[in-house]
């Protein structure tokens, strides 16, 4: 449990008071209000900056609310065949409702082909910072049976996700998590960390090479934007691409890079270790 702090639990319930911070993980709002108050910001002040941030690594990427109450509804009327017309989009069309996986929805038929096939077999998936990812797995090329558990910090997307995996009868939960706080402990064949880190490093510079070390799978799967939220290049691939291999430095990853359009693509393998104990 968090030290008592009367000024920082104002904070946060006037942060999340706002119907568009309202689904986000207290813990999340709880730090990043705490680390704003630290630096001897009035209360006011300290919400504004809060919710700043905020909306920096998450508001900004769904600026208008989803219907998943709509969406529940809609769901319950559809097959469960990953191969029907109506369940596939249905899921594009929900994926269109969030940022990061809209600009995927070109380059879906191929995407995940590409990305996990190599990899194959794979059982199970840890999609950590997941937004709608999870509604994808129709285009995913995974085992019969295989496990799909993924994480977010907003609490009415993770209930949309689970009332999802009800649906199609495959095994996997969503849950809400922080991952600047820790990283979900399941093992997995494929963990998924797609296009998330500048968020990530916003609230922590330091988390990545500390994250990657943590997560529990043999492979991770990193990506970064090629575009900014408003379609500008500005050479982003190649700085996002820079900054990651060199937090990889002296990490025990093997590395295969894959380029998309709108997408930078880097399938770490942890490496095996040699020799033998005496």
């Amino acid at each position: 449990m968090p030290d008592p702090n009367p000024l920082l639990d104002e904070l946060v319930q006037s942060v999340r008071s706002s119907a568009r911070y309202q689904a986000i993980s207290p813990d999340l709002v709880r730090q990043v209000g705490e680390r704003e108050l630290s630096k001897g910001r009035k209360l006011k002040e300290a919400v504004k900056t809060t919710r700043s941030k905020l909306h920096q690594v998450a508001v900004a990427y769904q600026e208008t609310a989803i219907p998943y109450e709509k969406y529940n509804q809609v769901l319950k009327g559809l097959s469960t065949d990953f191969t029907d017309p109506q369940l596939r989009d249905f899921c594009r069309k929900a994926m269109a409702q969030h940022a990061s996986t809209a600009e995927r929805l070109p380059i879906l038929d191929t995407f995940f082909e590409d990305i996990l096939a190599p990899l194959a077999p794979v059982h199970s998936i840890l999609d950590l910072a997941c937004g709608l990812t999870p509604l994808a797995r129709p285009w995913m090329p995974l085992e019969d049976g295989a496990r799909y558990d993924a994480c977010d910090i907003y609490s009415d997307m993770v209930g949309f996700i689970n009332s999802f995996f009800d649906h199609i009868a495959r095994p996997g939960r969503a849950e809400v998590c922080d991952l600047t706080r820790a990283c979900p402990a399941r093992p997995a064949d494929v963990a998924l960390l797609l296009k998330s880190v500048p968020c990530l490093e916003q609230l922590d510079k330091q988390i990545i090479p500390r994250l990657l070390v943590q997560i529990p799978a043999r492979h991770i799967v990193v990506s970064f934007p090629a575009r900014s939220l408003g379609g500008r290049q500005k050479g982003m691939a190649q700085f996002y691409s820079s900054h990651f291999i060199s937090l990889l430095e002296n990490l025990p990853f093997e590395l295969k890079r894959v380029n998309f359009e709108n997408e930078i693509v880097f399938i770490l393998t942890k490496k095996k270790l040699t020799g033998h104990l005496s």
